[in-house]
């Protein structure tokens, strides 16, 4: 259940017709879940093991497979709709088992739905679960926190279990956590909280495992931060550059600075990088980064450094956050001014979305901000569930719609691009691109 389903009425009807918000939102759908696969690879072959996707629960009428025992993973914004598929599954006599960043952040509304839970990342605990079900006496919790787990020692995803056709890219994971600590991240941190990364040689075992069923596949790395250890991010970009693959992935801007990683990325076969920009300028991201208010310290050379890397051939996806704190109904204009004069190839645009579990989450659930503090469902960073401290919740809305429809005007994004492919052509000397 790896799919989002935007609430807003007037953003979904709005959204039909933008090419950003829909490209994206169908990549998000039709990502599978690496979590699951990596759990199947520890599975013994003694069980007998199957993928489900369950994009809309409301589409399916009859439970999808008869089964022993499930495992369930989902986004917060679908979680509603898998405790009900789990509700069904366990009233239908099989044990349910749930995981993942909603889970581990609410163990104690996931316990209502299921015969066991895990919590933390479920590598260290798997095996002792697997055992106690074969045994019929599953704990009901599993809780790996504070149990250090190796990457060197991840198993290899059962990518074989894919209906491979109903995808348009797969993940492979290349490292947990991250170095930095922004206070609305709902990400692998939740799960890692230190940095940690998999060695190359694995990740390449298991870009050419996925070569096995898909001959020339779209490889996005399902990391937070990938270049954030730096000679790592080289290594890997050197060895990816002999796959003959093409890949996508989320970094920080920090890359601009590291000429030799730029010039190994685009001979790897990076096609973009998406970036956390949050906010055009220091004041919109002043305080984000709670260790050392890194993202605030670099704002003020975003334009340079996204010059930098996309005149290497990498295009940049730049995201930004409306309704920061501090930040007003001037907002919206300061973002597609930016977006103008950056020349970003891509953008992504969101509303600050509290997840639980996060800092931000907390900070606004104690201030009294949060509109409906367990409407899971509307955390699909395009609705917004809390009170912006300078501006109504109607005018963080109507803003929102105003402006994507503005980024997303297909004159706007042909002009982004046509205004990349020319850089690009200048840079490397070739009059025809």
């Amino acid at each position: 259940m790896s799919g989002v389903r935007v609430r807003n009425a007037a953003l979904l009807e709005l959204g039909l017709t933008l090419p950003g918000f829909v490209e994206r939102s169908r990549v998000i759908a039709s990502l599978p879940s690496l979590a699951l696969l990596t759990l199947a690879g520890m599975t013994p072959r003694a069980f007998d093991v199957t993928y489900v996707e369950v994009p809309d629960l409301e589409a399916i009428q009859e439970l999808p497979g008869d089964f022993d025992a499930v495992a369930i993973s989902s986004f917060s914004a679908m979680i509603k709709d898998a405790y009900t598929l789990a509700d069904r599954y366990r009233a239908a006599g099989a044990k349910v088992i749930l995981g993942g960043l909603h889970v581990t952040a609410m163990p104690g509304e996931a316990r209502r739905h299921a015969d066991a839970i895990v919590i933390g990342e479920a590598e260290p605990v798997w095996t002792k679960l697997l055992s106690d079900l074969l045994r019929g006496d599953l704990a009901p919790v599993y809780d790996a926190r504070g149990v250090a787990f190796n990457l060197a020692d991840a198993p290899m995803p059962r990518f074989d279990l894919l209906d491979v056709g109903r995808y348009n890219r797969l993940t492979v994971q290349t490292q947990r956590g991250c170095p930095f600590s922004c206070e609305f991240c709902a990400a692998s941190i939740r799960l890692s909280p230190n940095f940690k990364v998999k060695p190359v040689e694995k990740v390449v075992s298991e870009v050419r495992r996925i070569k096995e069923i898909w001959r020339r596949p779209f490889i996005e790395l399902a990391d937070d931060n990938t270049f954030a250890n730096r000679a790592h991010g080289r290594r890997l970009a050197r060895a990816l550059a002999a796959e003959n693959i093409r890949w996508f992935t989320e970094t920080d801007i920090s890359i601009a600075d590291d000429p030799e990683l730029l010039a190994i990325l685009r001979d790897s076969g990076c096609a973009q990088v998406l970036i956390g920009l949050e906010y055009p300028n220091r004041a919109g991201v002043e305080g984000i980064e709670q260790k050392a208010n890194w993202k605030a310290r670099r704002a003020d050379r975003y334009l340079e450094a996204i010059e930098r890397i996309q005149s290497h051939g990498i295009s940049v996806n730049g995201c930004f956050i409306l309704g920061l704190d501090g930040t007003d109904e001037r907002s919206f204009g300061e973002v597609l001014d930016f977006v103008e004069r950056s020349g970003l190839y891509e953008v992504q645009v969101t509303v600050q979305t509290p997840f639980p579990g996060t800092p931000l989450y907390e900070r606004l659930l104690r201030t009294g901000r949060l509109l409906e503090p367990e409407a899971w469902e509307r955390c699909t960073l395009f609705d917004v569930n809390f009170r912006p401290d300078t501006m109504s919740v109607a005018l963080l809305e109507q803003g929102f719609h105003q402006l994507i429809a503005e980024v997303y005007r297909e004159d706007r994004v042909r002009a982004r691009r046509a205004a990349f492919k020319r850089r690009l052509r200048t840079v490397s000397g070739r009059p025809g691109g």
